[in-house]
């Protein structure tokens, strides 16, 4: 496949609103179980200290990120087509692993998108099965009718509202006095009973490695509609997962202003933390805007629904092509593998709705467990590109480096090697 070309009209480079897209799903996909979740209660159960873990989770997968897109505009080609290239045994691997996660995520958060919409409509009016299959249903049908260029458009203003709305409940919250009970006493993370939970917080921070290949599609497919260059492909990168970066750290605070030390009992499962998280924004901005909140977080964990499922089977019709040795992936194989996504996630909502909370703490530890092996993938690809740079080399071997250092250590505590 030839190399894209960045254009050579000078216009090409200019600043527009139309160059964001791949960087935006990116962070809409991340706006799930990490930033709405696991964020908010780490702030509520910690205050400020996981801050620095979200900072460096964050930092840390950066450059394995960033050269998903490096990578498009470098040969052309999709992440996993360099995987492919790589080793027939890369691309099995990732593929056997995509086909088990994309149900366990996008039925997780697909279950978050359905608790919301329930808690909006009237009171027993449709059941949560009933509730997800519509959610599931809409989103499959937004995909297959809409495809992309409607996804494309639709995300950015997901992400302004939702942005706009945590900026304005953070800040009133921060205006006012925290009421602590008189017998608060600080709970400390840095123990090896929390690591559990840390870990789980900083798997899908901002979302998992692997998701840096689903990013490589979407951007090759906005390369191909909109003819966008590197630059402006970079500045979509780096808006979406700034943004989305410093989003976790408004969602942590949310939870620091509002819950923490208030002696309320934190919700640990992912379902029943939503009303307590609503709740907040309602508690700081006002009851009025109970329903407003709702809807933007429900539209939020929809667009996290539809990116997910999107990039999941636009993922696994790469895969398919690849193992199959096809020039291109056909339509069949990308709504099939949408429609196995959707279905596959409907199928664990429907037959494991009490054990979906756990499922979620599963998919975002062995998200990060397997970080270091995707983080490696994407630097050994890009190496075979390009020279990086000396300081972007050191960068990229101290994130390996942390993430496997973290994923050894509750490896070792997982198997009893430390207690």
């Amino acid at each position: 496949m030839s190399k894209v070309s960045p254009g050579t009209d000078k216009n090409n480079d200019k600043f527009s609103w139309r160059i964001f897209g791949p960087g935006i799903l990116l962070a809409t996909g991340a706006v799930g179980g990490s930033h709405l979740i696991s964020s908010t209660q780490a702030g509520a159960l910690y205050g400020w200290q996981l801050a620095i873990m979200i900072i460096l989770a964050n930092f840390f997968k950066y450059p394995f990120f960033k050269f998903s897109t490096d990578y498009v505009y470098d040969t052309g080609e999709s992440l996993i087509a360099g995987y492919a290239k790589k080793s027939a045994v890369y691309l099995w691997v990732y593929s056997i692993l995509l086909l088990a996660s994309a149900v366990i995520s996008v039925g997780a958060v697909a279950l978050l998108t359905s608790v919301i919409l329930q808690f909006m409509l009237p009171e027993g009016l449709m059941s949560i099965t009933l509730v997800s299959l519509l959610v599931m249903g809409v989103s499959w049908l937004f995909l297959v009718l809409g495809h992309y260029k409607l996804l494309d458009r639709f995300n950015k203003w997901i992400m302004a509202a939702l942005i706009i709305t945590t900026i304005l409940a953070v800040f009133i919250a921060a205006g006012k006095p925290i009421a602590r009970v008189p017998d608060f006493v600080e709970m400390s993370p840095w123990n090896m009973a929390s690591l559990g939970f840390i870990v789980a917080l900083m798997g899908w921070m901002p979302a998992p490695l692997e998701f840096a290949a689903m990013t490589s599609m979407w951007t090759k497919e906005k390369v191909k509609t909109d003819h966008t260059t590197y630059k402006q492909g970079l500045i979509d990168f780096n808006a979406g997962y700034i943004s989305s970066a410093i989003l976790a750290l408004f969602f942590l605070a949310l939870g620091v202003f509002v819950q923490y030390g208030s002696g309320a009992e934190i919700e640990m499962q992912g379902g029943a933390y939503i009303g307590q998280l609503i709740n907040m924004y309602t508690a700081t901005i006002g009851d009025w805007s109970k329903l407003l909140v709702a809807f933007v977080a429900f539209m939020v964990m929809f667009g996290t629904t539809v990116a997910c499922a999107d990039g999941y089977g636009r993922s696994l019709a790469e895969s398919t092509r690849l193992i199959k040795g096809d020039a291109e992936a056909s339509n069949k194989q990308t709504l099939f593998w949408t429609t196995y996504t959707v279905l596959g996630g409907f199928i664990l909502i429907t037959f494991f709705q009490g054990q979906l909370g756990s499922m979620l703490k599963f998919a975002m530890i062995s998200a990060f467990v397997l970080a270091p092996v995707f983080g490696w993938l994407n630097y050994s690809l890009i190496k075979s590109q390009k020279q990086l740079s000396t300081g972007m080399t050191i960068y990229s071997i101290s994130g390996l480096i942390f993430l496997a250092a973290v994923a050894l250590l509750f490896m070792a505590q997982l198997t009893g090697l430390i207690a």
